[in-house]
């Protein structure tokens, strides 16, 4: 198992961000595909229409978002999005544990092109 952790800049605010990763409509938007999305602890949450499914754990509004994805049987990862302000938009720092070796690189590559790199656009 491995974790991922890295930083990024996006040119918007924490509560722009925060909205878009936790308002369904708007992950729709800048997915392009069915999100199901609530900040309620303990929902359920599906995104890339069921690509990423998992469960919502944390939620402080405008500054973090903690959930746990699921990877079958075998094991969680918990995925921590942190939002800190920054003059130019926002800091978003990304940490994601107990990533299954065989599926590090894919989610590596997703959290850059996939994840930030369809933020990016969306507020760029």
């Amino acid at each position: 198992m491995r974790d991922f952790k890295k930083y990024f800049k996006l040119e918007a605010s924490p509560a722009d961000l925060y909205n878009a990763l936790t308002n369904p409509m708007m992950i729709e938007i800048w997915t392009g595909e069915t999100a199901v999305m609530s900040t309620e602890p303990g929902s359920e949450f599906s995104l890339w229409d069921g690509e990423i499914v998992g469960r919502n754990i944390e939620f402080v509004q405008d500054q973090k978002i903690v959930q746990s994805w699921f990877f079958g049987e075998e094991s969680d990862s918990v995925v921590t999005i942190k939002l800190h302000p920054d003059k130019q938009g926002t800091n978003v720092e990304v940490h994601q544990t107990n990533i299954p070796d065989e599926a590090y690189d894919n989610i590596a590559e997703g959290w850059e092109s996939d994840y930030i790199g369809s933020l990016k656009e969306l507020f760029d």
